[in-house]
């Protein structure tokens, strides 16, 4: 059968990038790398998986449950966060992961010839979900490795309807603390929807870390994001949610797509919301394995990045990909960092001892 070309119905921005291609499935690579074991350093995953409440619903849910839709819009979990953080649940839409959130929110606010703003060196889907929406996304260099607040200012216009910043930043793990954050919110004073990305806020123990939903009634026109994901080990189950003005909300609740979270990432995230010996366990790691491996990457002469989060971002004398390749042989998988305009650096998550000492021996053998 001939092929029937369809480049005519693509649009120019579609053809201006390339799709993201994920990693195969663990059996996969070990078997296209001949290691009997691999460590997963590429996604920022918490190495102790779930809380023991939300792992008690996943090992007792009933099959037959999962012939019955979800709630549409997560009723109970909205319910449980409006109880944990004093609001009203209409203040809060679930998605299936961050992605979803933020799609939600550019789709809310964006039309032909708007942009959104961000950092050049941050969680990339901002600027994806724009660009593959036909806005502009326009990207500000990071400064000392954080969002540079004036550069960002700088950068709006009458067509600016989103400035995302991702605090702590992934990959970086710095933070404007709550005197920076209030100072660039009085200044954007309403005029564009703020967005703060805090999928990392649970590790992050400094006293000036701003709480930004303890924000909201101060700053209508800003919008949280937070997940499960990461502190609280539910990245499989995909689910993450926004938090703003009952106002702002209602007005991004009509792009939500509903019935797109299941019902075992509902009830797990209901459970595990209130587990804080699991935040303070997880905690622990984070800071004794992040000791460790400043001190053997110091051994070692590499340049390294260590701030908040749940991950280190090391600079190599090789390139990150042949660094990737090399390592995987030894079954330590790790992320690359030049899609993230790094290049020769790797990110590694934070995870067990062995994990990290694993990593370490590893980078001996091939530097």
């Amino acid at each position: 059968m001939m092929a029937i070309p369809f480049d005519h119905l693509v649009p120019a921005y579609i053809n201006n990038f390339d799709a993201y291609i994920p990693s195969k499935p663990d059996p996969e690579l070990k078997e296209m790398y001949g290691c009997s074991t691999l460590y997963r350093l590429n996604n920022n995953e918490n190495p102790l998986g779930p809380p023991q409440a939300s792992r008690e619903i996943l090992r007792r849910f009933p099959p037959e449950r999962a012939a019955v839709y979800p709630s549409g819009d997560s009723y109970y979990l909205r319910q449980k966060l409006a109880e944990v953080y004093g609001l009203h649940p209409d203040q809060f839409l679930v998605g299936n992961g961050a992605n979803e959130v933020i799609s939600f929110v550019i789709y809310a606010f964006c039309e032909a010839g708007d942009n959104i703003i961000t950092a050049d060196k941050t969680f990339a889907v901002y600027e994806w979900v724009a660009v593959f929406s036909g806005y502009e996304a326009r990207l500000v260099p990071l400064k000392d490795f954080a969002f540079d607040d004036e550069a960002m200012l700088e950068q709006i216009d009458r067509r600016s309807k989103i400035l995302f910043i991702c605090n702590p930043n992934n990959p970086t793990g710095t933070y404007w603390n709550k005197e920076k954050l209030c100072g660039f919110l009085d200044r954007v004073d309403g005029r564009q929807i703020v967005v703060v990305d805090e999928a990392y806020c649970e590790f992050v123990e400094k006293d000036d870390f701003p709480d930004g939903i303890a924000l909201l009634e101060r700053y209508p026109n800003l919008v949280v994001f937070r997940t499960f994901s990461k502190m609280f080990g539910l990245a499989g189950l995909r689910i993450g949610y926004l938090v703003g003005s009952l106002d702002v909300v209602n007005i991004i609740r009509k792009t939500c797509v509903v019935y797109s979270v299941n019902t075992l990432a509902q009830e797990a995230a209901i459970l595990a919301i209130d587990d804080k010996d699991h935040i303070m366990r997880t905690r622990q790691l984070v800071a004794a394995e992040k000791a460790f491996l400043e001190k053997e990457l110091g051994k070692l002469g590499l340049s390294f990045v260590i701030n908040e989060g749940n991950f280190v971002m090391v600079k190599l004398p090789i390139s990150d990909s042949l660094a990737y390749r090399k390592l995987m042989a030894q079954g330590v998988m790790v992320r690359t960092m030049t899609g993230f305009r790094f290049p020769n650096y790797i990110r590694i998550t934070i995870a067990r001892h062995e994990a990290m000492e694993s990593f370490i021996e590893g980078l001996k053998k091939i530097l």
